[in-house]
């Protein structure tokens, strides 16, 4: 994980300089602004503090999110986040070429496993997406496509409501995925893939995570 970043100014209830306090921002105890979902969980916190929103460009990390944010599809990003040690084990830490070798034995093994969420459409989804993984190298790889679809700007919420859940980049990114073999990529799951690897910034205007990932500068 990155260490966490050097916090922006801002006032007491969450308010950018010159800017009016949002609803959804709190004031931690460290002196940090969040949104409410990162201000209380402690896991949720780190999370939000040290990973969510950098850039992620290798392959690995790449399918791993991509994995992740199927599984997380119709569940709270919790569970998953709790989750994730077991799934980076079960998933022998998302190495795709491993992950593609998977047989009828590791998805009965899956599927046993308490540890992960065992839902047969989305493992057996994960092992075909480690597989269309690989078939991408021959077309300069995963991160190479995934990236190919940043927006020329980013959004700028001041609340939760502003934050879009699919864009037209993300629509296309998860066509571009369908047509190479991936499933469970529709655009809000891309979306948020977007969102979680710094493509977009959807940090909210006051907190002290906007225009942190060195992608977007904080005014964008």
């Amino acid at each position: 994980m990155t260490a966490a970043p050097q916090p922006r100014a801002t006032t007491s209830t969450g308010t950018p300089p010159g800017g009016a306090p949002s609803p959804d921002l709190i004031l931690g105890e460290d002196g940090l602004v969040r949104p409410r979902w990162a201000a209380t969980d402690p896991l949720l916190r780190e999370y939000y503090d040290t990973e969510w929103g950098m850039p992620v460009r290798d392959e690995r990390g790449l399918f791993e999110r991509l994995s992740l944010e199927a599984f997380q599809s119709g569940l709270s990003w919790a569970i998953v986040l709790r989750k994730r040690p077991a799934f980076r084990h079960a998933f022998a830490q998302f190495d795709p070429e491993a992950v593609a070798d998977y047989d009828d034995a590791d998805v009965a093994r899956l599927l046993a496993d308490a540890a992960i969420i065992r839902n047969r459409a989305k493992i057996l989804a994960t092992i075909g997406n480690a597989r269309a993984t690989l078939a991408l190298r021959e077309e300069g790889g995963l991160a190479s496509l995934v990236w190919g679809f940043q927006p020329a700007q980013t959004p700028r919420p001041t609340t939760v409501a502003d934050i879009p859940t699919a864009s037209p980049e993300s629509r296309a990114l998860a066509a571009a995925l369908k047509a190479r073999g991936f499933r469970f990529v529709g655009p809000t799951t891309a979306f948020a893939l977007m969102e979680a690897v710094g493509m977009v910034d959807t940090h909210l205007v006051g907190s002290h995570r906007r225009g942190t990932s060195g992608v977007w500068p904080a005014s964008e």
